[in-house]
Parts: C-alpha cells; structure tokens; sequence
C-alpha cells in the first residue's frame, strides 16, 4: 500500500497486492466509498493468482481530503498518475457505478496502450441526469435532494442509502446485513463531504457518450435489473449499445451492490470474461 502524488499535489492512496509480474485487475470504487469496497474481488482474484490494484479517488477514504477537482477529468488524470507510477501493462480495469464512469472516461482520455479489457458494473455511463437529448435519465431535482442529504446530515443520510436501496435491503422478504450497512457508512465517512458533494454532479451530469463510441477494446457490462440507484436500461444497456465491442450481462433481481451482496456470481464471471 502506498500514495502517488498527482501533479497538483493531491495524495492518492492506493493498494497494489499480489506478484508484480502477475497479470493486474485494477478496480474502480463507487461513490462515496473507497478501495475497501473491493475486498470481496480482491481476496478472489489475488487467489486466482493475479495482482490487484485499487485506489481511494481524491476526496475519499485515505486520499488527501482536498476541496476541489472532484470531476471527471480529474478523476481519469488520478488514475493515471497511479498507473504511471506503478508502471502497470495490459491491465484489466473494473468499475462499479461512479467507478464505472472513471473507468470509460480513462480510457477515452488516457487511451487504450496499457489496458487490455475493462469491465463496468451498476455503472453511471452514459448519462445519469434527465436532458433533452436522454429523455430517459432521472430529474435533475434527484441528484439536488442527495446534495440536500448530504448537507443537512452526512451521517444518517450514509446509513440510509444502504440501509435502504443501495443494497436492495428496502425490499420485500431481503434480510438486511447490518455489518455491510456498517462498513458501507465507515467507508462514506472516512472521506471528504466537500468531495462527495461535488461528486452527486461528477456522476450524474457527465456525459460519457462519446467516450464510450471511442473504445474499441473488449468491455464486460454488468448490471442487475432491480438496481434502484443507476437503472439499468438507460445505462447498461444504452453503454453496451455504444460500444464497439461489449459484452452485456444483466441480473435479474440484483441490487445495485452486487458486487458485494452477489459477490460469487460476480466474481465468477469476471473471471471468465478476464481468462476469455
């Protein structure tokens, strides 16, 4: 475990676990949590003999808790900086929700040359906010309430979100696990609220279009169809659309954390689609 310091001087925190001449997965958190959210993929992948990497984007969990950059140019240019300094090759990049964002959006700006596949899941792309042209997004008026939350009480609106849709632990006959609630809160509180605030506006007003129509390499899309926080038709499935060369995977029943409460699943068929 480490920091990189990016060139305007912000820290960012980052795990890099396994053999360095193994071939390398590097996982891209959703907002606000950090590079703990991985631990479920991590420990399975570094057992399957590769080497994995994930960072804390800038604001949250270790990162430095700095006031600005929290976008999407700066999210991409963070990455960089952590694979630059690792100095990592034809990795496999995986995102989930905001993360998926970052993944497709440092592709398009950093360019394909170091990376072999990537996979995005319950992710943002193409574009979360209602507009003329993506008539299908969600109200503008959704993204303002969670900075409202956010602003009147961090603490309880981070144990609502999981507590309730992120996990799909509002719905009928789901057995809640209050640890994963807990875990979730600790990571969400770890970080900066300056950047989580800012980020409501990185992951839901970013268009990602043409960034997705400019990636050629292979691309897993995963997303279950009960995701209440990034709907899956106007997003998975208009992303694999997009792309040049998708895969398109949908799950019937699974929350928008599958990565976490169907971890086996998961798991099983990024390992194929990674060994594919």
């Amino acid at each position: 475990m480490g920091y990189v310091t990016t060139k305007d001087g912000v820290e960012i925190f980052y795990k890099d676990w396994g053999p360095k001449d193994a071939p390398v997965i590097h996982f891209h958190h959703g907002w606000p949590l950090s590079a703990d959210d991985w631990d479920a993929q991590m420990l399975f992948f570094l057992a399957q003999g590769f080497r994995v990497v994930a960072h804390d984007r800038r604001g949250h969990g270790r990162s430095s808790q700095v006031w600005d950059g929290h976008d999407m140019d700066h999210y991409a240019d963070d990455v960089a900086a952590v694979v630059n300094h690792l100095g990592t090759q034809k990795a496999v990049h995986v995102g989930h929700s905001t993360g998926g964002g970052e993944v497709i959006h440092y592709i398009a700006r950093h360019g394909e040359d170091r990376v072999s596949k990537a996979a995005i899941i319950s992710a943002v792309p193409p574009l979360m906010v209602k507009t003329e042209s993506n008539p299908g997004g969600l109200p503008k008026s959704v993204f303002d309430d969670l900075q409202a939350q956010l602003a009147a009480n961090r603490a309880q609106f981070y144990h609502d979100v999981p507590a309730g849709p992120f996990y799909g632990y509002n719905r009928p006959g789901a057995k809640p696990s209050e640890p994963v609630v807990l875990n979730w809160w600790r990571q969400g509180m770890m970080g900066g609220a300056k950047a989580h605030y800012d980020g409501i506006v990185a992951f839901s007003q970013t268009d990602f279009t043409e960034d997705l129509k400019g990636i050629s390499i292979p691309v897993l899309v995963m997303h279950g169809d009960d995701d209440q926080i990034v709907p899956y038709e106007d997003s998975g499935v208009l992303s694999a659309k997009l792309l040049k060369n998708s895969t398109l995977k949908i799950y019937p029943g699974f929350p928008h954390g599958m990565p976490t409460t169907e971890a086996p699943t998961i798991n099983a068929d990024l390992l194929a689609f990674i060994r594919g």
